[in-house]
């Protein structure tokens, strides 16, 4: 099989016309350029790239039908562990788990395994109706053989009558929610927000996740025969103990991380000083880029400075220059090497214009004394010896204060858990920073019954590692429904025809 070195460049919109858009930036491969970086694959025995998938999706399996042309076949292998492969596709960052294991990372590029799983998404979404096997597939999403070691449950419709409730519908809520279903249990979504998604859908700009796609992966969800209910926000209108006693069997908290961490600087209270998550809710849920068709206002930044060097602050600059600000600037404490982005998101704000002060860091917010923001005074900063984290720590550099102008800063250095569950909960263990604490093998929290994963239980982290969390729980909640009503279990997996 021919294989070529470099992977298979992705397509994007040119900088100078995407900046004016909230369209998707990455353009998708086309069925050629698949075909090709499929081909790329050493098919080594080891696969290595599988253990390096938090939800341990057969990658060669599914590469090698991507190669042959077969891409209804490889969406069906995909959504056998995955229930939202086109959002993986996307904002996963492959080049950290699945592809940074790739053996041909070691002498060139790694199959591009994020890209590939984002066409045959994609492919199956416009084709699903199409074909006599499409539609098969769609019917029937697990009807692929399993791989050995793959967590699936055999379904039966006895499982029906045990309902299960998932608090929250961000990306561990609709991973667990998918697999139950899939199991044969009853299962009920509770968002608190008026629409779907959770993070995936605030906290994510279009640009980088098309809302179509993230309303198709739940809709796949909902087809599963997964109840979702909006505008329920437990621990106020209902409480988990109500919960396990009001007819559900267990309860899975994915509830995120949607607490913002401030500075706690002087100043932070002007107008014109928010946080990541406020700047992202208001134009990606509330769509206050698209005011006044949506009724959510917004200031248009002149000069805005986005706090941090993350995700969240690569989004938050790159958001701030589509609605139209005329200066936009990351300032971060460390170096560039330090910065948690993703390589991919740095680049493309470095190629829309977004302006990169490292080494520094705010001391205190400056007023006009009309309460309203004109300036951010900084500190610059030097890099001493690793601290926890394993970067090496910021240390200030006395005498190097300076003022910035700008009318709008963005305070983007990740969240916490929202503390409603906990505090309406008595007897759930957290730690100090507010995460539930859980059995790791099973998910299981120090309540019987309820069980949590995703942000809520480690903080701020991505996509996939929420998503795998809701498998592990997933399996916990059928293996703890099955010891508590007698069904077979054996070493920790149910036996086929058990239902």
């Amino acid at each position: 099989m021919s294989r070529i070195k470099e992977r298979e460049p992705m397509p994007q919109q040119p900088p100078a016309e995407r900046i004016k858009n909230f369209f998707e930036v990455a353009l998708g491969y086309t069925e050629e350029q698949a075909i090709a970086e499929a081909k790329r694959c050493l098919h080594c025995k080891e696969k290595p790239c599988i253990a390096g998938c938090p939800v341990i999706i057969d990658i060669p399996e599914f590469v090698g039908l991507v190669a042959e042309g077969k891409f209804l076949e490889a969406a069906a292998v995909l959504k056998r562990d995955n229930s939202l492969p086109a959002i993986c596709g996307r904002v996963c960052p492959q080049e950290e788990q699945c592809e940074k294991t790739c053996l041909l990372s070691k002498t060139g590029q790694p199959i591009a395994i994020g890209r590939l799983e984002r066409y045959v998404a994609d492919y199956e979404a416009l084709h699903a109706d199409a074909t006599p096997l499409g539609r098969d597939l769609k019917s029937r999403p697990n009807s692929s053989p399993r791989p050995n070691g793959s967590h699936e449950r055999p379904k039966g419709p006895s499982l029906a009558r045990f309902g299960v409730a998932v608090v929250g519908s961000g990306p561990a809520g609709l991973t667990v929610a998918g697999d139950l279903a899939k199991m044969g249990y009853s299962v009920t979504i509770f968002e608190a927000l008026h629409d779907t998604g959770g993070v995936l859908r605030y906290g994510i700009p279009e640009f980088r996740l098309p809302r179509d796609i993230l309303d198709r992966e739940i809709d796949y969800v909902k087809s599963l025969g997964v109840k979702v209910v909006k505008n329920v926000i437990i621990g106020k209108t209902v409480t988990i103990p109500e919960l396990l006693s009001g007819g559900f069997e267990a309860v899975f908290v994915g509830t995120g991380a949607g607490a913002p961490m401030m500075m706690n600087l002087p100043g932070e209270n002007l107008n014109g000083v928010l946080s990541g998550n406020e700047w992202l809710t208001r134009i990606n849920l509330m769509r206050a880029n698209r005011f006044p068709e949506y009724g959510t206002p917004l200031k248009v930044p002149k000069k805005a400075a986005v706090i941090g060097g993350g995700n969240t602050a690569m989004d938050c600059a790159r958001t701030a220059l589509r609605v139209g600000a005329e200066e936009v600037t990351i300032v971060y404490r460390r170096s560039r090497v330090e910065m948690p982005a993703r390589l991919e998101e740095i680049e493309n704000a470095e190629a829309e214009g977004v302006i990169f002060k490292l080494l520094m860091n705010p001391t205190r917010f400056l007023g006009d004394g009309n309460g309203r923001l004109v300036g951010m005074e900084c500190i610059r900063m030097e890099l001493g010896e690793p601290d926890d984290s394993g970067r090496r720590r910021p240390v200030p550099i006395p005498g190097s204060e300076f003022v910035m102008d700008v009318d709008t800063a963005i305070i983007a250095i990740g969240q916490t858990p929202n503390p409603l569950i906990r505090t309406t909960t008595d007897g759930l263990q957290v730690t100090k920073w507010g995460g539930i604490i859980i059995d790791e093998q099973t998910g299981m929290t120090s309540i019987p019954g309820l069980f949590a994963g995703g942000d809520a239980v480690t903080g701020a982290a991505t996509v996939i590692t929420a998503m795998g969390a809701g498998r592990t729980a997933a399996m916990g909640i059928d293996r703890y429904i099955r010891q508590k009503h007698g069904l077979p279990v054996e070493d920790g997996e149910p036996e086929a025809g058990d239902n």
